[in-house]
């Protein structure tokens, strides 16, 4: 069967910078993921978890959204606790957790120079995130972690990221009913300086469910 959704190649074109990084990276690291990074988790959760890119050192390597870097401690206890996930997290896509009422996935699919996306390389990939929101049949609710990511699912909605403003915890209602969430990125930055505390983030995973 076909994927609902369209996804990038492995050696994906879009972005030069993104791909150079991408060649440099399996020249020195041969035994790493280093290619687009797939979506995560069933397309008939309600629940869509949206982050900004892959880590160079996580997902990147590992190949699994927010797995083996500081952001996905944090987003995957969370997600375990209130009952979005089963199984352990143990930083290794081996791990045996599973997601069962969210899918994960990231604005930008590939590991950007310095983890920041400039904004062309965001709108090339804008329209495999938009491939993603309509192949989920049940989707209720986008989490997004930062403002990169906030806006990008504006963009592939279709929408002016004037008329809804990023804001931690707010709970955006969308046409046609989708909500977009907002909290601030799980990125160690922001939990090391408390700009994202677990209580912070939990608390918004907690409004999510009853949504959902």
């Amino acid at each position: 069967m076909s994927d609902p959704a369209p996804q990038p190649d492995r050696d994906c074109p879009f972005c030069p910078r993104l791909a150079a990084l991408r060649e440099a990276n399996r020249a020195a690291f041969p035994d790493w993921h280093n290619a687009p990074v797939p979506s995560w988790g069933p397309r008939e959760a309600g629940l869509m978890v949206l982050g900004m890119a892959p880590g160079q050192r996580g997902a990147n390597r590992t190949g699994r959204p927010f797995t083996g870097d500081h952001a996905g401690r944090l987003l995957y206890a969370t997600l375990l606790k209130h009952g979005l996930a089963e199984g352990s997290y143990l930083e290794r896509p081996d791990d045996g957790m599973a997601l069962t009422g969210c899918r994960v996935t990231n604005a930008v699919r590939c590991v950007p120079p310095a983890n920041l996306p400039q904004p062309a390389e965001i709108r090339a990939c804008n329209g495999f995130l938009a491939g993603e929101i309509q192949a989920m049949p049940r989707l209720r609710v986008v989490l997004a972690l930062g403002v990169l990511a906030h806006d990008a699912c504006l963009r592939a909605l279709g929408l002016k990221r004037s008329a809804t403003r990023f804001a931690h915890g707010a709970m955006h209602e969308l046409p046609g009913g989708l909500v977009l969430a907002d909290s601030y990125h799980v990125s160690r930055y922001n939990t090391s300086t408390r700009r994202l505390t677990t209580e912070m983030f939990e608390a918004v995973v907690a409004a999510i469910l009853p949504r959902l």
